[in-house]
């Protein structure tokens, strides 16, 4: 699994998240490895009508429904079919109480990814949440452009791995080439999450393959 974070890059601003979706799409029927793009709530409707395919959000908020103004409730994404959401990424990160919370009241079939960037926080707040997916962050390594999760704390992956052994685990953070995902996929990782070495790439597609192929 390949997740492509679009965050609130220009790049993917109107009709740049459009073809940029379609790109994913494309690579992902040619490779046959999933790979989901995960953008701003504003855009996600639009491209699955668009394209007919599954996309997930970048965050959710802990309510469910009511007097809420300007909040995303995670079962009205769901109820639009949403395919899933991040909760607690490094750059908009959740409270442990409410992702603890949100996670006990939590939508069928929307898939919830929690962030977490160490092992500390796997071994203290969120030893037993059980989303569907974790991801695992360094933040110090978010957008680095020569370093990754994968050359600079690959016993790091295995521990997580370990730790969360009925939960997959994706690795991010500075992951740029083939040879990162084929790391993070020897030590146990099922998927990488990469955002702005696609996003801001010249050529998307091509880099796109690349990594797909380390599967």
């Amino acid at each position: 699994m390949i997740l492509i974070n679009f965050k609130l890059y220009k790049e993917t601003f109107g009709d740049g998240a459009l073809k940029l979706a379609e790109i994913c799409q494309k690579v992902s029927k040619k490779s046959g490895v999933e790979i989901i793009p995960v953008v701003s709530p504003l855009d996600a409707v639009r491209i699955m009508e668009k394209l007919k395919m599954k996309v997930f959000i970048q965050t959710v908020d802990e309510v469910v429904d009511g007097a809420k103004t300007g909040f995303i409730s995670p079962f009205q994404a769901s109820e639009l079919k949403i395919g899933g959401t991040l909760i607690n990424h490094s750059e908009h990160r959740a409270k442990p109480g409410s992702i603890k919370k949100m996670l006990k009241n939590w939508p069928k079939d929307f898939r919830s990814v929690v962030c977490i960037s160490s092992l500390g926080q796997a071994q203290a707040w969120a030893k037993n949440i059980k989303p569907d997916i974790i991801a695992y962050e360094p933040k110090e390594l978010i957008g680095n452009k020569e370093k990754s999760v994968a050359t600079e704390k690959p016993e790091m992956i295995k521990k997580i791995v370990k730790k969360y052994s009925k939960i997959p685990v994706l690795v991010g953070a500075g992951i740029h080439s083939k040879e990162d995902v084929a790391v993070s996929l020897k030590l146990g990782a099922k998927g990488v999450l990469i955002s702005s070495f696609i996003v801001k790439a010249k050529n998307p597609e091509k880099e796109l393959l690349e990594i797909a192929s380390a599967f």
